[in-house]
């Protein structure tokens, strides 16, 4: 899979209905087809994780792969606006705000995803027109 190693890959909770929103909003202002995403649940997202170190129980949400190098949480969604088209990149700004403070935000709405936004029983399934996107 050649063409991956040159995309910056989000892996997400696929059962998330605030995560698979997200996803559909960074797959709209993505012009320059930068991203591939995997659900965590998925082989291709449990593998991906593990190569990279990453302890799924304490990290569920959003992930970012690029260059090599895995961020998480604040981090990820803020790198990930950077690519994005309009305002949006300018939220890559935050990123000098220390961690700790952007993380405690992140946080919080990550524990409380399920109940504001719902769940589903099983992973998105990508229409035949962005399944190229998915890994």
């Amino acid at each position: 899979m050649k063409e991956t190693t040159e995309k910056k890959i989000i892996l997400f909770d696929g059962v998330c209905n605030l995560c698979n929103g997200a996803v559909l909003f960074v797959i709209k202002r993505d012009p320059d087809d930068v991203f591939r995403f995997a659900a965590l649940q998925s082989n291709k997202g449990q593998a991906l994780a593990q190569q990279y170190g990453i302890d799924t129980a304490k990290v569920d949400s959003i992930i970012l792969i690029e260059n090599g190098k895995s961020y998480t949480k604040s981090s990820a969604a803020l790198r990930i606006a950077k690519h994005l088209k309009s305002g949006y990149r300018f939220l890559s700004m935050f990123l000098v705000i220390p961690a700790v403070i952007r993380n405690w935000v992140y946080d919080f709405i990550a524990k409380n995803r399920y109940s504001w936004y719902g769940k589903k029983d099983q992973c998105m399934i990508p229409t035949p027109a962005l399944q190229s996107k998915f890994l």
